[in-house]
């Protein structure tokens, strides 16, 4: 006695992306490779992944500030130093506290350029765009 044929199943309307799954598709009846790569592992390396974690946790910016404040007693004149020191970075303004109205007049109208084309030089145009000075 032989067995009567089997009635085909109905496969999904989405045709399989490789042969094995073409395959697994029809006798199953369905097409689950949607399910298939559901299970695959879709990890990232770190290297590609950290980029992204870094910049939004804003730890570039973070790190560029704590750079310039470092960096600020070699770049810039040591008497504006004695007088001037960076306070944060923001949206690449550099602020900076001055310690009398005397000195900020002397920065801002002799000195500003200088300043910021030596922070430029170092850190990049995108960084330090404006520098803002202010009594305090």
């Amino acid at each position: 006695m032989s067995k009567p044929p089997r009635p085909e199943r109905p496969v999904a309307k989405h045709a399989a992306a490789t042969p094995r799954e073409r395959v697994l598709a029809a006798w199953r009846g369905v097409d689950v490779s949607a399910l298939e790569s559901a299970g695959k592992n879709h990890g990232r390396s770190l290297a590609k992944l950290l980029p992204e974690v870094m910049a939004g946790l804003g730890l570039d910016r973070r790190r560029a500030e704590a750079e310039i404040l470092k960096v600020w007693n070699h770049l810039v004149d040591p008497r504006v130093v004695a007088h001037a020191q960076p306070t944060g970075l923001h949206k690449g303004t550099l602020f900076v506290s001055v310690d009398s109205s005397t000195w900020l007049d002397e920065i801002v109208r002799y000195r500003r350029k200088e300043i910021l084309d030596r922070l430029q030089h170092s850190f990049g145009k995108e960084t330090v765009k404006r520098i803002s000075f202010r009594v305090g």
